[in-house]
């Protein structure tokens, strides 16, 4: 069981009305506490939890719209995400009390000063390197819709300037990263059919590709719910029309692709995850169809290529810089 969990788990009289958990892990603290509701927003958890625990669990990025009692917030890795689902759960509580546990090396001490504005916080446990947090909410804030968090930036591409929009928690929010930068310089040849932008973050990739390729067919995928809905909004705000998934990584995605774009994923919450990306490798393959093309962009330091050659075929380094690699391979 997650430590988190378990930290709760020793104060579980506090828990045993209609409790939210925004933000659980995947493990058996819903079968723990049979009155309590998760909020997730990883697909790989919910569908997890969803096999377990059916109807227990709600998906997306706006809090439930049931009754609870209480809320307890798992921290995310980012503090404005943080920030919103706190506010969102506190605009439900007036009077009533809502929790933050997290682990101290993702830095729970810190953001316990984050429940400061709904009343005075309380350290309530500390274990499993863990520490749980308590704050009664003396006045319900007023809840912040998600657009009002929304940063935009624009990106000047041959095809005209490219309106980036992203939300709390989203990778790389509100700029655009090394990795991102050098594949868009890279996006000539592509094979024409249908296109899969994974780990699609933002949307970048996927709507730089469907602006410069607009009779293909193009499809965002990823993991997140925030990242699914900073795509929408970036392919609305630039008037382009693509399919966007969650899902839990390559298995999700369709088959029969003509090409998979990637600056894929390494990092789940703080701690480091090849998985997703090892999994990518493993399977792109089974979603190419004959001649499809396989482009990554990942850090010079991760060993790759074998495993692209591995299971698709010959690879090659179409392009360096700034400590990242293009890799390129097509299905034979």
């Amino acid at each position: 069981m997650d430590p988190r969990s378990e930290v709760l788990l020793r104060q579980a009289e506090l828990f045993q009305g209609a409790v939210l958990l925004a933000g659980l892990p995947a493990d058996d603290l819903l079968g723990r506490l049979p009155d309590a509701h998760g909020w997730c927003w990883h697909a790989g958890d919910q569908a997890a939890l969803d096999a377990r625990f059916p109807e227990r669990s709600h998906f997306g990025v706006n809090v439930p719209e049931r009754a609870f009692d209480t809320a307890v917030v798992f921290l995310p890795k980012a503090k404005d995400l943080t920030d919103y689902i706190l506010n969102a759960v506190a605009a439900r509580l007036a009077g009533r009390e809502v929790y933050l546990v997290g682990e101290k090396r993702s830095g729970i001490e810190g953001a316990s000063k984050q429940l400061n504005p709904f009343g005075k916080p309380r350290k309530l446990d500390s274990a499993r390197h863990c520490q749980l947090w308590q704050v009664t909410v003396a006045e319900a804030p007023e809840a912040k819709p998600l657009e009002s968090l929304a940063q935009t930036y624009e990106l000047p591409l041959a095809e005209g300037p490219l309106k980036v929009i992203s939300l709390p928690g989203v990778f790389s929010h509100g700029r655009l990263d090394r990795g991102s930068a050098l594949l868009l310089e890279h996006l000539d040849k592509l094979p024409s059919g249908h296109l899969l932008d994974f780990g699609c973050g933002a949307g970048v990739l996927g709507a730089a590709v469907k602006r410069r390729y607009p009779h293909n067919t193009v499809t965002l995928l990823d993991v997140d719910a925030f990242a699914a809905a900073s795509s929408r909004m970036t392919l609305a705000a630039n008037g382009l029309e693509a399919e966007v998934l969650t899902g839990d990584g390559i298995d999700a995605a369709p088959m029969g692709l003509s090409a998979i774009l990637s600056n894929p994923p390494f990092h789940v919450g703080v701690h480091t995850d090849y998985h997703a990306t090892e999994n990518l490798l493993r399977k792109a393959a089974k979603h190419l169809k004959n001649g499809g093309e396989l482009r990554l962009v990942a850090n010079s330091f991760l060993k790759y290529q074998p495993l692209i050659e591995e299971h698709l075929g010959i690879c090659a380094i179409k392009a360096e810089g700034q400590g990242f690699r293009i890799y390129r391979a097509k299905r034979g």
